[in-house]
């Protein structure tokens, strides 16, 4: 009809109407609360590897100089002649930064998840109920960190004020943790690692979805013993160091 306007709807492919394209898979996943989840789970286990790993090197220190040292030598020289010296190591340890990074933020990103979602705070019997290396795992985890950076420049760097010298890697050890001050950190620091150790093998069952309560003990058992291992084996080096038992 003469003079009539015509309204047409808008396109259904038109742009308000289009839906935001979605990000790569595993930017989705990290952006959900169960892929930070996951990605704490899959870290947690490749640094309990690594911490199980290294302690097991540590005690050669009862091997004396010349045993330790090869050892020492021996990381230096991984996947030679295929990869240059201390490549293969580089490598591992680029990698374990990446997965402390990943495991750092996505405990951060998820404690406030956790606060935001939290509608009132504890009550006394809730406190005395949780367990204690959970109500502590933040505060041990910042202490490994911050050890962590100790430990790199007082036995891979530079030494921290003790006479260091690169590739004598049981002289710098035995020099350390002669120190009284010195091995009381390293203990401390062990303790607070076997907490946050404990906690984190005993939840990263829940954050894969295997939590079956007739595996609790069982998994409560694996989390204690692995934590104990790893500070019993850790915790004996200082100890030996200033008993004199390991010497140079």
């Amino acid at each position: 009809m003469t003079g009539t306007t015509v309204t047409r709807a808008p396109a259904s492919g038109s742009a308000t109407q289009k839906k935001a394209r979605k990000a790569p898979f595993p930017v989705e996943l990290w952006r959900s609360d169960l892929g930070k989840k996951y990605v704490m789970a899959i870290t947690g286990i490749l640094i309990m590897g690594f911490v199980f790993f290294h302690m097991l090197g540590n005690l050669k220190m009862y091997l004396g100089p010349l045993d330790f040292n090869h050892y020492a030598e021996f990381l230096r020289e991984l996947l030679v002649p295929i990869l240059p010296r201390t490549w293969a190591l580089w490598i591992m340890r680029i990698g374990l930064i990446v997965a402390f990074a990943l495991h750092i933020l996505a405990a951060y990103q998820l404690t406030r998840v956790n606060h935001a979602a939290r509608t009132s705070k504890y009550t006394r019997r809730d406190y005395i109920a949780a367990n204690y290396a959970s109500r502590t795992m933040r505060w041990s985890g910042i202490i490994v960190g911050l050890f962590l950076i100790w430990h790199l420049f007082d036995l891979s760097w530079t030494g921290t004020g003790y006479s260091f010298h690169r590739g004598e890697a049981y002289q710098n050890v035995d020099a350390s943790l002669s120190r009284w001050p010195v091995a009381i950190i390293y203990i401390v620091a062990n303790i607070a690692l076997g907490l946050h150790l404990f906690h984190g093998a005993w939840s990263l069952f829940q954050s894969m979805g295997w939590n079956n309560p007739r595996f609790n003990p069982w998994r409560r058992g694996l989390a204690a013993a692995i934590a104990t291992a790893i500070v019993v084996g850790n915790c004996s080096i200082p100890i030996a160091v200033q008993a004199g038992i390991i010497e140079i």
